[in-house]
C-alpha cells in the first residue's frame, strides 16, 4: 500500500484509501519507517485517534518523527500549508521530506468541508517541484462517497489495499473552483454597509466588533484576535478592494462570524498561505487572518471578494 517515491517528479501527493485501523497502519507506518531508514525527515500531522494509532505502533521510531494533531493544528484549514507543511519542508530546505496529513475526517462539518477540499487542491500548486512527499488517508467506511471523489481530483496518485495507481479524475484546478461558490446567507447579522479609512468608520466598526465579541462570550484574548483578523481584512479592502468594504456580524452554533465584502478581485490561490520571509513587509494580513480564525471561508470573482472567518465561541 505505500507508495513509490519517484524522481520523475520531484513533489508526490498521494491519497490513501484506509478501512479500519488495520488498513490505516498499513497505509501509513512502511511510509514512516522507509522515510526514516532513507535519512528524510518525517512529519505526521492527523486526527488525534490516529496520532495515538501511529504513536504506538512505531513505538520507539515515534521519536524520530514530528507528531502533530491535525484537529488542533489544521483547524482552520488555511494555516495547514504555511503552519505545518510548508513549516517543515522549509525547515529542511537540502533534504527531501515526507508528510502524512490528514485534514479531512468524519468530523469535519458541512460549514467546514469546501475549504478543506479546496485546501488539498491547492497543496499541489503550493509544492510544485519541491522534494516532498505528501500522503493523505481519507477512511472509506465513514467519508461520504463526494469526498472520496473529490480526493481523486486532488491527488494525482491513488493508494489502497490493491496497490497505487494513477488517478483517472485529477483535476484540482476543478476543485478550486468549483468550491469558490457564494457563501450561503445568514438569517440576520449586524451590517456596516461601509467602512472607510475615516477614522471615525473605523472606531465604529472597532466599537461594533468588539461589542458582538463580548456577546458571544469570547475570552479577552480571542477578542483581540477577531479584532485584529477584521482590521486586517478591512485595511485589504480599504487598500485593494475599492478603497471600502462591507462588514457584517452574526453568530452560529459555536461560532462569531464576521465577514468584509468587496469589489476587488483576489486572484493569487495561493493569497494567505505562503509563509512570509523574515524581514519582508507585505504580504502578511491574510496569512494572519488564517492563522488567527478558526475557519475562513473566501469567494471571489471580478464583481467582488467576500471573505467570511468564524471564531469558535
Amino acid at each position: 500500500m505505500t507508495p513509490a517515491v519517484t524522481t520523475a517528479d520531484p513533489f508526490v501527493h498521494p491519497a490513501l484509501f484506509y478501512a479500519g485501523p488495520d488498513d490505516y497502519l498499513a497505509g501509513t507506518v512502511p511510509f514512516i519507517r522507509q522515510g526514516l531508514l532513507a535519512g528524510e525527515p518525517v512529519a505526521v500531522s492527523v486526527p488525534g485517534p490516529n496520532l495515538e494509532l501511529l504513536r504506538t505502533a512505531l513505538g520507539q521510531d515515534a521519536e524520530q518523527v514530528r507528531l502533530l494533531d491535525m484537529t488542533e493544528e489544521g483547524r482552520n484549514p488555511g494555516r495547514i500549508i504555511p503552519g505545518v507543511l510548508r513549516a517543515f519542508a522549509d525547515a529542511h530546505p537540502d533534504q527531501r521530506v515526507r508528510i502524512i496529513g490528514e485534514p479531512i475526517w468524519a468530523g469535519r462539518s458541512e460549514l467546514e468541508y469546501p475549504a478543506c477540499a479546496q485546501h488539498e487542491a491547492l497543496i499541489n500548486l503550493a509544492f510544485t517541484g519541491r522534494d516532498v512527499t505528501i500522503l493523505c488517508p481519507y477512511d472509506t467506511t465513514r467519508l461520504d462517497a463526494h469526498v472520496l471523489a473529490d480526493a481523486e481530483a486532488t491527488h494525482p496518485l491513488l493508494v489502497d489495499t490493491d496497490g497505487e495507481r494513477p488517478s483517472a479524475g485529477y483535476d484540482p484546478q476543478r476543485i478550486i473552483g468549483g468550491y469558490n461558490t457564494p457563501l450561503p446567507e445568514p438569517a440576520t447579522s449586524i451590517t456596516i454597509d461601509t467602512v472607510t479609512r475615516d477614522s471615525a468608520s473605523l472606531a465604529h466598526a472597532r466599537g461594533v466588533i468588539r461589542e458582538q465579541a463580548d456577546r458571544a462570550g469570547l475570552s479577552p484574548d480571542r477578542k483581540e484576535d477577531v479584532e485584529l483578523v477584521v482590521a486586517e481584512l478591512l485595511g485589504n479592502s480599504i487598500d485593494h478592494g475599492g478603497g471600502q468594504g462591507r462588514l457584517r456580524l452574526w453568530t452560529e452554533p459555536g461560532y462569531l462570524v464576521c465577514e468584509v465584502r468587496d469589489t476587488g478581485h483576489l486572484t493569487d490561490p495561493l493569497a494567505g498561505r505562503r509563509p512570509v520571509p523574515a524581514g519582508e513587509l507585505r504580504g502578511r494580513g491574510l496569512l494572519l487572518v488564517n492563522q488567527l480564525s478558526d475557519l475562513v471561508r473566501v469567494h471571489t470573482g471580478p464583481h467582488g471578494t467576500t471573505i467570511r472567518v468564524c471564531f469558535t465561541t
